[in-house]
């Protein structure tokens, strides 16, 4: 399944990296996303990554500041955060979508397997 990592506590400004990684599943034959869910707020999309290639998509309000990348040897999608705010709070969720679809989707139930999720607090 997929495990999500790298949360933690870090101030307005700081940086985090969070990790997806998988057991029985190469991640490459998926097309995954990045989501994040605040408290009483629903999930929201973060970002997407195509499988077998660099293809992205971001929420219009994160470009600039988030990153996803892959890294195949390791079996494990990345998505780096840059220049957090308060409002980054939240638990961030990894995601695959199984389908192959070549337009990566922002929508949650497009996405077949999750993550437990990974807590980022950001302290102002």
């Amino acid at each position: 399944q997929l495990q999500a990592s790298g949360g933690g506590l870090v101030q307005a400004g700081g940086s985090l990296r969070l990790s997806c990684a998988a057991s029985g599943r190469t991640l490459d034959n998926y097309n995954m996303g990045w989501f994040r869910q605040a408290p009483g707020r629903e999930r929201e999309f973060v970002a997407a990554i195509r499988r077998g290639d660099t293809t992205t998509t971001y929420a219009e309000s994160l470009k600039g500041r988030f990153t996803i990348s892959r890294e195949n040897a390791k079996n494990t999608v990345y998505l780096q955060m840059n220049s957090l705010k308060p409002e980054d709070t939240a638990v961030y969720y990894c995601a695959a979508d199984p389908l192959g679809r070549s337009r990566l989707s922002s929508t949650p139930s497009v996405y077949y397997y999750w993550g437990q999720g990974t807590l980022v607090t950001v302290s102002s």
